[in-house]
């Protein structure tokens, strides 16, 4: 069975589930024509980049520009979009926590209700520090910071980020399950069916295929550039989707470089969408849950 949260929300069919579109699957696109395709396609919500992850790094226009948040805050009103999450805060040995608040601030301005983090910091207790204190600050804010386990970093797997969580027991921390770093680290769907299903606020949907090769670049490669529709690909993703709670919306962060050569913007989000719709409906007619040597393939599958 899907997982409830403690919540009285009721479970939304394979047709019903809110969809978000991420930036990164229509990087072509300037914010708000993916806004305009988003509410083409049936999403409800939509992903906003603000930062490339380091807060003394350039922002983008949109972190930039107060006119063109004013301008995106009344077309997402006009087209009744709502944003999920915002990108992203990258914790690294370098990183001055109090840089990060005028992207917060933004986020908050534009009505963002999730802000993304990785931590890439050999020390880890460093690492946790400033974390703590990201939460403090987004707390100020209104803001839930959810961690976003990434392979290559040092807080790369679903067992690293319960870890901090559990640790830290910030009220507004959580974590961020990206189908393919999941996938990629090895991570367990029934480590994450055990964990606190209110940890847990959105998904972030894509397939791929069986990985050959583990380097940092290699994954760096498929992650931003070549992902695949959901259905396409080896992830168990019904399996996955069972293992959440069933009511989250669902992001899709589907980057496909190739097939963007051919086929534009609008369209690629229409397949995403009636693929995910379709991964939805799979998952509602599963009754039990794949064997873990099917969820976490070895490195050498």
């Amino acid at each position: 069975m899907h997982r409830q949260s403690s919540g009285s929300r009721v479970a939304a069919g394979p047709a019903q589930r809110n969809l978000s579109l991420s930036y990164y699957t229509v990087p072509e696109l300037s914010f708000l024509e993916m806004m305009s395709v988003a509410a083409q396609t049936g999403c409800t919500h939509v992903g906003v980049r603000l930062l490339d992850g380091a807060p003394d790094g350039p922002g983008t226009q949109l972190m930039e520009n107060a006119a063109l948040r004013r301008a995106a805050r009344e077309h997402m009103a006009a087209l009744k979009l709502t944003p999920l999450e915002a990108s992203a805060a990258r914790i690294r040995p370098a990183t001055q926590v109090a840089a990060f608040e005028s992207f917060l601030a933004s986020c908050a301005e534009l009505g963002v209700r999730h802000v993304m983090c990785t931590i890439d910091d050999e020390v880890a207790s460093r690492g946790a520090a400033r974390l703590m204190e990201l939460c403090d600050l987004a707390l100020r804010y209104g803001l839930r910071i959810e961690i976003e386990f990434v392979p290559w970093m040092t807080v790369g797997s679903l067992t690293d980020a319960a870890a901090l969580v559990r640790t830290l027991g910030a009220k507004n921390l959580g974590i961020v399950v990206d189908a393919l770093h999941f996938a990629r680290s090895h991570s367990r769907v029934d480590d994450l069916a055990a964990l606190p299903p209110d940890w847990f606020h959105l998904l972030q949907i894509c397939d791929a295929p069986a990985c050959t090769d583990y380097s940092t670049e290699a994954q760096l490669h498929v992650a931003t550039q070549e992902r695949l529709l959901p259905g396409e690909g080896v992830i168990p993703l019904a399996a996955l989707i069972r293992a959440m709670p069933d009511h989250i919306p669902i992001a899709l962060e589907i980057p496909t470089a190739t097939l963007a050569r051919t086929l534009p913007a609008l369209a690629r989000v229409q397949r995403a969408v009636a693929a995910t719709r379709a991964v939805l409906a799979d998952a509602e007619k599963m009754t039990t849950a794949l064997p873990i040597e099917k969820i976490s393939p070895s490195p050498d599958s």
